[in-house]
This record gives C-alpha cells, sequence and structure tokens, in this order.
C-alpha cells in the first residue's frame, strides 16, 4: 500500500483539527535546550549559502547519518532542498554571533571569513565546535519544515563546548 504524502494545506487542516495553538506550542517547544549550528552550501551559480539552525539530530552511526529541517519559507529553502552537498558546523560558546548573522535573511553573510572548500566546495567555517560535511541521502516532508538527511562523508569535533539555545535565547556562561 502506498502511503499518500499530505499536501501543506492538508498539514495546515490537519494542524488546526489538532487545537494546538501554535505559539505556545513553540513556547512549549523551547523548554528543550539544544545547540546551534550553521549548514552551509553552494548554490546554483556556486555562491555560498549558510543558514542559523537548531533542529540538527543523529540518526545511525552505520551508515553515519544526520538530520536538519529547513522551514519551506526560507530564503534559501530551494538551494537546500536541491544541494546535493552540505556541511552543518556545530556552534562553539562565544559564537554568538554568528547565529545573528547567519540567521539573517539576504547580506553578506560570509564576509570577512576565511573558509576553506569541503567536500565538492561546500564552504567550511573557519571556527566551529564540530563540523560534519555531508551529502544529501533523502529528504522528507515535515509540515512546514523538509526534513533533510544527510550522509557524513567527513567530520572534525574541535572538543569546544557548544553554544546552548534554551527558552528562545542563547544561553551565557553566568546562566
Amino acid at each position: 500500500m502506498t502511503q499518500k504524502t499530505p499536501s501543506r494545506t492538508e498539514d495546515k487542516k490537519a494542524a488546526q483539527q489538532t487545537g494546538v495553538d501554535r505559539d505556545r506550542f513553540r513556547r512549549a517547544l523551547s523548554g528543550f535546550a539544544t545547540g546551534v549550528a550553521v549548514v552551509t552550501a553552494l548554490d546554483e551559480r556556486g555562491g555560498k549559502v549558510g543558514i542559523t539552525i537548531n533542529s540538527f539530530n543523529s540518526v545511525s552511526l552505520e551508515p553515519p547519518l544526520v538530520l536538519w529541517s529547513v522551514a519551506e519559507d526560507s530564503v534559501n529553502y530551494d538551494v537546500f532542498v536541491g544541494a546535493e552537498h552540505f556541511a552543518v558546523h556545530i556552534l562553539a560558546r562565544g559564537q554568538e554571533d554568528l547565529v545573528e548573522r547567519f540567521a539573517r535573511s539576504g547580506g553578506k553573510k560570509f564576509d570577512g571569513f576565511d573558509c576553506r572548500e569541503g567536500i565538492h566546495g561546500v564552504p567550511l567555517l573557519p571556527d566551529f565546535a564540530v563540523c560534519f560535511e555531508c551529502s544529501t541521502d533523502h529528504i522528507y516532508p515535515g509540515g512546514d519544515h523538509k526534513i533533510i538527511v544527510g550522509r557524513v562523508h567527513r567530520f572534525e569535533d574541535r572538543g569546544a563546548d557548544p553554544l546552548i539555545y534554551h527558552r528562545s535565547r542563547i544561553l551565557r556562561d553566568d546562566d
């Protein structure tokens, strides 16, 4: 039996039928502390593209798989859904400036960075706690997001403490 993927309109109707208030749901989800990452890729013209995320998870050790999600209303949605390769940079404590830099739409996010090239030319940020270089393995619908599963081909763990996001803010050392 083939399972039909619900359309965006069907997803919205289903969400409305649950009676879950979106803003309250978002606040409740913020109770789960998470790391913050920047995902980078190349657009169809070879331009560097990056986005701040906090929706990152491990999936499998064999094969090595990770996942993250991108909102359908993201300016860079088409780039990431179409990218064959990408890098996930887990940010380290003290990299709060990168959260805002890569969260904003447009602009010159890579100005001032001496990025090196990763697999297939994907830009790698100079500083991070951990970096995973991936190829896109699967893309799944997830409500108003697409869930991107990446196969890890190479990674670097620098042993730095991660930047933590909780209750809609970055946790500081004095928290």
